[in-house]
């Protein structure tokens, strides 16, 4: 089963990727872990797309079964097989733009206010992030490109809102199911 998750930052996606996985035994490969390269603050410097492309492609040949986590829309068509799922969150602007303030603070605390490159980099990341709805350019991340993708994805779709994290692995899992018993 390869099964791609995705959605706007803030919306759930590593953590419903990440349970998923620990359920399942598929491992989990998050797009960040690609598509950006390591540095400290994280998620500043973009990898080549070709490297991305080429590290991603050869981690899921490693593995039969895989779930891939975040936003792949724009990665082209030749670096991943077919998806047997597409999973979809969306969650309103409100709820995700609190997720996205609480986690950064969590993640790197008061040096987000206190330091001035550190604050400028978090607010830019939710003017980008809160970008996602409106499409007003800021950000090629949109709800209306994943909307145009999901219109001319092939693969069956479902599509999860505001949820519990145990709510949507039980809407997941009944999907697996529902697929694995019509093949």
């Amino acid at each position: 089963m390869n099964i791609h998750i995705f959605g706007a930052s803030g919306s759930g996606v590593t953590t419903l990727g990440r349970a998923l996985s620990a359920e399942s035994g598929y491992p989990y490969f998050d797009s960040d872990d690609y598509f950006w390269e390591p540095t400290e603050p994280p998620y500043t410097n973009k990898r080549n797309a070709t490297v991305r492309n080429e590290m991603m492609r050869a981690a899921l040949l490693s593995t039969s079964n895989w779930i891939v986590g975040g936003s792949v829309v724009n990665w082209g068509n030749d670096v991943f097989p077919v998806f047997d799922l597409v999973v979809f969150l969306h969650l309103p602007k409100a709820v995700r733009m609190q997720r996205l303030m609480q986690r950064e603070f969590e993640r790197y605390g008061e040096v987000i206010y206190t330091d001035e490159q550190r604050a400028k980099t978090y607010k830019d990341f939710l003017a980008w992030a809160g970008d996602y709805d409106e499409n007003t350019g800021l950000a090629n991340r949109t709800l209306q490109a994943h909307e145009q993708w999901l219109a001319a994805c092939a693969s069956p779709v479902l599509r999860l809102g505001d949820m519990s994290k145990e709510e949507r692995l039980g809407a997941v899992w009944k999907k697996i199911c529902e697929l694995n018993t019509t093949q």
